[in-house]
């Protein structure tokens, strides 16, 4: 139990998850130990919805705009934290950099405006892209914080910080109006500046992969990606002990969207690599080097990382899984734009814990 200040008993945290996804800061509360429910959830994505709720049938899912929510109703629903990870596009490369001129902004800054009369909410947690923090959606975020008697804290952080194979360094902010936090706020913190319990550690790609029985060959890399992308995948084996960001376009593209998968071990691997390089560079007929070129790149067996395999490094238990109707593209979209579970509820705890 938590300790609010202003109040004479104990109360149980009091959740609405805003710009809920698929649900990954339902599990990040739930994997963070911290005692209290999610009250509901908050998202326009029908997908997504249909997935939270596959999940977690005891939690209100509103398929609505955030924009639509008003102080009645957040009063309501008795909050006292919010759990949040606004659209990244308006902050990258993608979607432009518009910033708060994009319309996917202005759920944000609704909350903006809600939250200086909102008193009931004593917590947040917000998530975004790296990058956020030089936007003027940063700055009006902060601002507001700031008007509404919020001490907060900002982060940078990557799941390779838990141990967890996986690169997707995000924005983080923890906000909180009762009590200042037990470290400094001069800098945007790169790394944890406090963690007291031992994390369970992943540490290598073979820790989440799947049964080689239970894949279909709807994984496996495509003869024409091989032939014009081979050499721009980052391509990892069973004993690497990082892939890249997953986004959400990834087996649609290949470059720069997420790590593919060899079974081979690595020498095996660089050995075919090196025999490409040599084939490259040979004498042979065109004819001939094609074939054999097509066999040397169909003998290392690249695949896709599964839609499970994707959840198992952002820290989903194998307890969540999709409704059959949504497709595997679908499912890379939804993880591509969720959150690592293990890293939230590591900032969660951090959120919660209180000054001696």
């Amino acid at each position: 139990m938590f300790l609010f200040k202003g109040r004479s008993k104990e109360m149980d945290l009091r959740i609405l998850e805003l710009f809920s996804g698929i649900g990954g800061m339902n599990y990040a509360f739930k994997e963070s130990g911290i005692p209290g429910q999610i009250v509901a959830a908050v998202d326009i994505n029908t997908n997504a919805n249909a997935v939270y709720t596959y999940n977690n049938r005891q939690t209100t899912v509103l398929n609505n705009n955030v924009q639509k929510l008003d102080l009645k109703t957040l009063e309501k629903l008795q909050i006292n934290c919010i759990l949040m990870s606004p659209p990244c596009q308006p902050h990258t490369r993608v979607g432009h950099k518009k910033d708060i001129e994009d319309n996917r902004s202005h759920g944000l800054m609704h909350i903006c405006s809600l939250l200086p009369e909102c008193t009931s909410v004593r917590y947040i947690l917000m998530e975004n892209v790296k990058g956020f923090e030089g936007s003027l959606a940063h700055s009006l975020y902060i601002q507001t914080l700031r008007k509404a008697g919020f001490h907060y804290r900002e982060f940078i952080l990557s799941p390779t910080q838990l141990n967890i194979p996986n690169t997707r360094y995000r924005y983080y902010c923890l906000a909180r109006r009762d009590q200042n936090f037990p470290f400094g706020c001069e800098h945007i913190w790169t790394e944890f500046p406090t963690i007291k319990q031992q994390h369970k550690c992943i540490n290598t790609i073979k820790n989440i992969l799947e049964s080689d029985s239970l894949l279909s060959a709807d994984f496996l890399v495509d003869q024409k990606t091989l032939d014009r992308r081979v050499q721009l995948m980052d391509i990892v084996t069973s004993s690497s002990a990082n892939t890249m960001c997953f986004t959400k376009a990834y087996a649609h593209y290949t470059e720069g969207t997420g790590s593919i998968f060899c079974p081979l071990k690595p020498e095996q691997m660089h050995q075919i690599f090196g025999k490409l390089k040599h084939l490259d560079n040979g004498n042979s007929s065109k004819e001939n080097q094609s074939l054999e070129r097509r066999e040397l790149l169909q003998s290392l067996g690249l695949r896709y990382f599964t839609p499970r395999e994707v959840a198992r490094l952002m820290g989903f238990p194998d307890t969540f899984n999709f409704p059959l109707e949504i497709t595997n593209r679908q499912k890379y979209k939804l993880l591509g734009n969720s959150i690592n579970v293990q890293l939230v509820s590591e900032l969660i705890k951090m959120m919660m814990e209180q000054i001696s």
